[in-house]
């Protein structure tokens, strides 16, 4: 096992002396183990959310663990071991599995070696800078070409402490870490209450409107989005935005992890195009309910989970249309559907709901008073928002001092472990 001169790469020499260099060959073995039977728990990974079980990030109950025929051939996994998805480890698509399982042939298992703890190089790979290594190894024109092969990946030169300390660096990570996420879930809980004011000021607002009409005749059209044929598989790193349930939300449209598709097929889906002040809503699922203004320029598409409502404007404006599927006068029977069956919210039945019409200056006032009396709500509720961003940065600042040696740990760990007790 050769060492590694530790200047061969700049931010390797400014760890601890006495840390090891070693390429990743050394480290981790690649594992080709492939199922039999295929019934084995189905694994994905993402840059987002590390290594999941892929039924759990399903958007509906009824959805497709898997667009292929059959999981036989598909690579084992292994407590412990790193996956990675190949097409994206350049952007974090890699981490250490927390679950025994199965994954997509195309990515790739690797499975630590020796007496080393397989969490640390976990976290070490999550931190930009060894994304920035796992790019300039990639091979590919553009970003969404790039592969990192395993011969590629196992050339990199990466820090190696005793494993006494790298058992110190991921205890001290795996405690902050606890803390973050308590953190996080409080200010959460701190957003809904407020959510839950704000849904009250809506109520009020639109509980003294007595002019109702169905949907139906305020609208040019109710239809639901498809799927592409070939799901998941066919999304594209840039293209066409193509939404899912996932993005749309009532304080705005969530596109972090938007999919995007061709131009060629989004054209193939005229009958779901979205177009400039389309109101969204989503018909299924856990977030069935969840409703927002498209508003903006680009083109635009949506899958089967998603509902497309265009206003007709001399009739009723889209932000008012909003508000009130957003109001309790509408989820409250989202809510019965959403509990008597697995069909969720059909176009018949949306279109059908009966909605307040008042003249369309009334509905500016109303409009206007709603965002005037939620200002403040809205103000808190971003303030929680950018705290959650803040400590998430934190944490990731955190991470990258830890693995690179900059921390004492072995204070902090006894802290750490004191408090434990």
């Amino acid at each position: 096992m050769m060492v590694q001169d530790r200047n061969t790469t700049k931010w390797i020499s400014t760890v601890p002396e006495h840390w090891k260099t070693l390429r990743i060959k050394n480290l981790f073995a690649e594992i080709d183990e492939r199922s039999e039977t295929g019934e084995e728990e189905l694994l994905s990974v993402s840059h987002y959310t590390g290594v999941t079980k892929k039924r759990d990030s399903l958007e509906n109950e009824d959805d497709f663990i898997s667009n292929a025929k059959t999981l036989v051939g598909y690579k084992k996994v292994a407590e412990n071991d790193l996956v990675s998805n190949i097409m994206l480890a350049w952007n974090g698509s890699l981490g250490i599995s927390k679950y025994d399982g199965i994954t997509s042939p195309a990515y790739c298992v690797y499975r630590i070696k020796g007496e080393n703890n397989p969490h640390y190089y976990g976290y070490l790979f999550s931190t930009a800078i060894m994304k920035a290594e796992f790019r300039k190894k990639s091979f590919g024109i553009i970003d969404s070409r790039l592969r990192l092969y395993s011969d590629k990946f196992f050339s990199i030169p990466v820090a190696v402490p005793p494993k006494d300390e790298q058992d110190q660096i991921v205890f001290y990570i795996k405690a902050q870490s606890k803390k973050i996420k308590h953190f996080i879930q409080k200010k959460k809980a701190f957003i809904e209450l407020l959510k839950e004011q704000r849904q009250a000021v809506i109520n009020h607002k639109l509980i003294s409107e007595d002019q109702k009409v169905k949907i139906k005749y305020c609208v040019t059209k109710v239809g639901a989005g498809v799927t592409p044929t070939g799901g998941a598989t066919v999304y594209k790193n840039s293209g066409v935005i193509f939404l899912r349930s996932q993005n749309i939300h009532n304080d705005g449209l969530r596109l972090d992890d938007v999919a995007f598709i061709t131009e060629d097929i989004h054209k193939s889906m005229n009958g779901s195009q979205v177009k400039k002040d389309d109101v969204l809503i989503n018909i299924t699922g856990a977030s069935i309910g969840r409703t927002f203004v498209f508003e903006l320029v680009e083109e635009a598409n949506v899958n089967q989970h998603v509902c497309i409502l265009r206003p007709e404007k001399e009739k009723i404006l889209p932000k008012f249309l909003m508000l009130q599927l957003q109001s309790d006068m509408i989820q409250n029977q989202i809510k019965t559907i959403e509990g008597a069956s697995r069909e969720g919210l059909t176009n018949s039945t949306l279109k059908n709901y009966y909605i307040y019409t008042p003249s369309i200056e009334r509905q500016e006032e109303l409009i206007k008073e709603i965002k005037t009396e939620t200002a403040k709500i809205d103000q808190a509720i971003a303030k929680a928002e950018k705290e959650i961003e803040l400590i998430k940065e934190y944490r990731e600042a955190m991470i990258v001092k830890a693995v690179l040696g900059k921390l004492d740990l072995k204070v902090h760990t006894k802290k750490e472990m004191e408090h434990a007790k």
